[in-house]
C-alpha cells in the first residue's frame, strides 16, 4: 500500500475509539513506525487527529447515533455490553420509561471491556441495581459509533443474540 493510499486508510479507520498505531499498522501491512510518520503527515496537512494513550481518535469525525430498545437479564448484560464495545460502538446511557416518573437516565459512555467490567463491579457490589430492573428488564441505549455500518452490526448482533426488544 503506497503512502497516499495507506493515509486515506488510516483517515477511513480512525473513529471516536481509539487506535493504536500497531492495530493500523497490522492493518496496513507496515510498521507501527511509519504509522505514526504517516500520522504526522496527516496532521501536517491538517488533520484533526488526537493521540491518546490508548490510540489515536479523528477528533473532527462525524459520530453517528442510534437508539437501542434492549431486554435481558442482569447476568446478560456482561454480554450485552462487551457485544456493543466489541463491534466498535459506545454506549453512551441507559434509560427507560417510567409510568410514573416518565425518562429516567444515566449517563454511561462504557466504549471498551475494561469499563464494562468497573461498570458491572459497581453494580454486583450492591450499592444498586441495574435501571432496566425497574421496567421489566426493559431499557435503552444510546449508542454511538464511527458508521451507520458499525451501528447496523450492532443492531444485527442485539438481535441475532436475542437482546432487542421490539419498538414501543
Amino acid at each position: 500500500m503506497i503512502g497516499e493510499e495507506r493515509r486515506k486508510t488510516i483517515a477511513k479507520l480512525l473513529g471516536k475509539t481509539p487506535l493504536s498505531a500497531s492495530k493500523l499498522a497490522e492493518h496496513c501491512g507496515v510498521s507501527r513506525q511509519v504509522i505514526v510518520q504517516d500520522i504526522a503527515l496527516m496532521r501536517a496537512e491538517g488533520a484533526k487527529i488526537i493521540a491518546t494513550n490508548r490510540g489515536y481518535i479523528a477528533a473532527d469525525k462525524v459520530v453517528e447515533t442510534r437508539v437501542f430498545k434492549a431486554c435481558h437479564t442482569d447476568e446478560e448484560t456482561r454480554e450485552e455490553l462487551y457485544l456493543i464495545v466489541d463491534a466498535g460502538g459506545c454506549v453512551e446511557d441507559v434509560f427507560v420509561w417510567h409510568k410514573v416518573y416518565g425518562k429516567i437516565s444515566a449517563r454511561m459512555q462504557i466504549d471498551s471491556r475494561r469499563k464494562a467490567d468497573a461498570f458491572l463491579q459497581k453494580i454486583a457490589s450492591g450499592v444498586s441495581t441495574p435501571l432496566k430492573n425497574i421496567t421489566g428488564n426493559y431499557h435503552y441505549h444510546t449508542v454511538t459509533a464511527p458508521s451507520e455500518e458499525i451501528l447496523d452490526d450492532i443492531a444485527r448482533l442485539l438481535k441475532e443474540r436475542g437482546f432487542l426488544a421490539d419498538g414501543d
